[in-house]
């Protein structure tokens, strides 16, 4: 039921507000349960201001600084979902927010929550400068607000708002205290949820910084991508690489190193300079590479696993006036080559599967040859392609394949955009390394 005095809020009853120590012991408990589920600093946020209402209050906001002075981020919720478009419209046109009202301010640094209430004139700030801002905060009849700093080892890195509205009364001293301890467990939250952030930014930045563009040739036409995993997993050790031989011969390279974390990124830079710098030098095909790559990596202690696949584009004596190429290669462990003729057919390049690199124990390597035909464009990944959203290698395989058939004829930049568009949908399970190569 509702009443004309609160703005079309439903009546606000004693169970809209924790009575005792039981339920106030349960709310915390919810409380520090849901926090620990993200490591996302807007999901965090939104989370928080959720589990705010409504038995802490009608609608509550919460505000997160920014890093190095960047936007604040704010997550809303309120107990209405008729008013959310009313919240959102106060929200994004009040002329100004506690930020910028330095006695508002200087309380909240300072730890200690504000009050405000109907005889407050810091109740709602400066006039609003819209029609449209005026009559949603006047539908949201706000009463009372109370502001909590974040806090966290003694710095305050945003604030939680709790409004009540209509005839709910004030917050009372034993509301406000536990209202302190939710935003002091939500602080706690929000703040490994910006380290996690800060460290995934940096992992990415490493990681796109070591993955140079490929080469420009006018017999080749060349294109690599890499798509990082979401935001709730750490970018990972998955790589690409093209570099020309001596002789001519376009090497390709892809890998994935096992893990995800900063340290799997720097493993990740190690690998593909040892394979980058060993092809060059020698020359003499993808498995004496792999294969003086792996007596490397054990003897200076490169201590984890990696699969990788190592090719080579290289072009035979032409047979009368046409130039031929051939596709030379090698894996150790890693998924096969993918092979879009130009009528559309692929062909999946399986062949007996060959140890990881890392694993500490000697073992021969494989080359492989075929002959392109005029128009075959090759198709290198990682796993991240396959797997996405858990689906089995086969399946994947068959998905990715499906998907490039009806690509023959593109370019290898349209190859990797539609791939990517069409397999990799929604927020990526892990990181995705691509590399398209066509004979022009």
């Amino acid at each position: 039921m509702t009443d004309a005095a609160t703005g079309g809020l439903p009546s606000t009853g004693p169970c809209a507000r924790p009575p005792d120590d039981r339920d106030r012991l349960a709310l915390l408990a919810e409380v520090s349960d849901a926090m620990i589920r993200s490591l996302d600093t807007g999901e965090t946020a939104d989370r928080l201001a959720r589990l705010a209402v409504p038995r802490l209050a009608d609608w509550a906001t919460v505000t997160v600084l920014g890093d190095d002075g960047g936007a604040p981020r704010t997550a809303r919720a309120h107990r209405d979902p008729q008013r959310l478009e009313d919240l959102d419209t106060y929200l994004n046109g009040r002329p100004s927010g506690a930020r910028d009202r330095p006695a508002l301010m200087t309380r909240l640094l300072n730890g200690r929550p504000v009050q405000l209430t109907s005889a407050d004139p810091e109740l709602s700030g400066p006039a609003p400068s819209s029609e449209p801002v005026r009559a949603a905060w006047e539908r949201l009849a706000v009463s009372s607000v109370v502001l909590l700093p974040l806090i966290v080892h003694g710095e305050t890195i945003g604030a939680l708002s709790l409004a009540n509205a209509g005839d709910r009364p004030p917050h009372t001293a034993a509301e406000v205290e536990t209202a302190m301890e939710v935003a002091r467990r939500g602080g706690l939250a929000l703040d490994n949820a910006r380290l996690y952030g800060r460290q995934l930014k940096v992992a990415e930045t490493l990681q796109r910084s070591l993955l140079t563009p490929p080469p420009h040739t006018d017999d080749l036409d060349i294109a690599v991508r890499y798509r990082p995993a979401s935001r709730h997993t750490l970018v990972g050790g998955d790589f690409y690489d093209a570099f020309l031989q001596p002789d001519g011969a376009m090497s390709l390279v892809v890998g994935d190193v096992v893990g995800h974390s900063v340290d799997a990124t720097a493993a990740m830079s190690e690998l593909r300079s040892t394979v980058r710098a060993l092809a060059y030098d020698h020359g003499d095909g993808p498995g004496s590479t792999l294969q003086r790559t792996d007596r490397a990596l054990t003897g200076l202690g490169f201590g984890t696993l990696a699969t990788v696949l190592v090719a080579s584009l290289e072009q035979p004596p032409p047979s009368g006036a046409v130039r031929r190429w051939a596709l030379r290669w090698s894996s150790a462990g890693h998924p096969p080559p993918l092979l879009l003729r130009e009528r559309g057919g692929v062909e999946v390049l399986e062949r007996p599967a060959e140890r990881l690199l890392g694993t500490g124990v000697p073992t021969g390597r494989s080359d492989h040859l075929l002959d392109l035909r005029r128009g075959d464009t090759v198709v290198l990944y990682t796993d991240g392609l396959l797997e996405h959203q858990r689906t089995g290698i086969d399946e994947g395989l068959r998905r990715l394949s499906a998907v490039l058939a009806g690509l023959a004829g593109r370019s290898a930049a349209e190859v990797c955009d539609e791939v990517l568009d069409r397999v990799v949908t929604g927020p990526a399970d892990d990181d995705v390394a691509l590399l398209v190569v066509r004979p022009r």
